[in-house]
């Protein structure tokens, strides 16, 4: 079983927490990636319900996620100095994308060999940025890819440029972050703060429809800095190689991290240049259903698999 880890730790090595288990082989199995600031713990809902069903759910750490995650040795320093917080260089700032694509890319095909060797590839929140650039280099390896409230960022774009966008105007998150990414080398966030206004902003952004306890839990496992290198990679899918993958996105429409707004401009825009459509599906909730709306979640994860098992069993015919 997955082992849940404090979100920001002083362990220096980035070992790739993962979980696995044997399925039919006429099943397909799920790989599901976190977002930003959360980690493998994310899933700890949804991963059972897709195992119970009969599929293989495979979660990770990402590098420097979880338990890959250092902290700045400002945070645990007592009194605690918030200046000094906001200012300290980020012990994360030289994790890679290309890291954390490559993470993936060997779960993925791990998970290929568990099922029947096509993979559903879920990604939430800044996760996107990583299933995308997966799908890129492997797209024989999968049935499909979702986004949960995910960056599906056009080609040559960054998350940093989707993110400035009109349609994300609305976004409560920016207002979590602390000190000057640019300076410490990463986008950080306070999540154990005991300020009562940041607490009410982590919430509304990330957590609205999710009960308090279950935000408690949460907040604890989160870590503090999130590389800009996923905020400032462009993204670099084409159509001959992402755009042959099914596509699916699964719209929160009381998102106020990535607001329905932007969801919707990506979706558009992605379709638009890549081609092919984006198959949608709606969940009235917050920026978190994996922990609100669970059994929701894992339905629609199901009917996608089911869709393309009946669509590649066609076209066996």
């Amino acid at each position: 079983m997955n082992r849940f880890t404090a979100g920001c730790t002083d362990r220096p090595d980035r070992k790739i927490e993962r979980k696995k288990i044997s399925v039919s082989k006429s099943k397909a199995a799920f790989v599901l990636v976190h977002g930003g600031w959360h980690n493998h713990s994310a899933w700890d809902r949804v991963a059972p319900i897709l195992e119970t069903n009969g599929f293989a759910a495979l979660t990770l750490d990402l590098p420097g996620a979880g338990a890959n995650a250092i902290a700045p040795l400002s945070l645990s320093r007592r009194p605690f100095d918030p200046v000094a917080f906001a200012g300290e260089p980020s012990p994360m700032a030289g994790v890679t994308q290309e890291e954390r694509t490559q993470a993936v890319v060997a779960l993925v095909k791990e998970a290929a060999s568990l099922g029947d060797g096509k993979v559903i590839l879920v990604g939430h929140s800044a996760g996107g940025m990583t299933i995308s650039a997966v799908a890129e280099k492997v797209p024989n390896l999968l049935r499909a890819v979702v986004y949960i409230a995910g960056f599906m960022v056009p080609s040559g774009m960054t998350l940093l440029d989707v993110l400035q966008h009109e349609s994300m105007s609305s976004a409560l998150s920016p207002g979590l972050f602390v000190g000057d990414p640019v300076a410490i080398g990463a986008t950080r966030i306070h999540p154990g703060s005991i300020d009562e206004g940041y607490r009410s902003l982590l919430k509304a952004s990330f957590y609205a429809d999710v009960p308090e306890s279950d935000i408690a839990r949460m907040t604890s496992l989160l870590h503090c800095d999130e590389s800009n290198a996923g905020a400032l990679a462009p993204s670099e899918i084409t159509s001959a190689r992402f755009g042959t993958v099914p596509r699916h996105y699964i719209r929160c429409t009381l998102d106020r991290a990535i607001p329905l707004t932007g969801q919707d401009h990506m979706v558009a825009t992605v379709d638009s240049t890549i081609g092919g459509k984006t198959i949608t599906h709606t969940l009235e909730s917050s920026h978190s259903p994996f922990l609100s709306q669970p059994v929701a979640l894992s339905r629609i994860l199901t009917n996608i698999y089911v869709q393309h098992s009946a669509e590649q069993s066609e076209e066996m015919r």
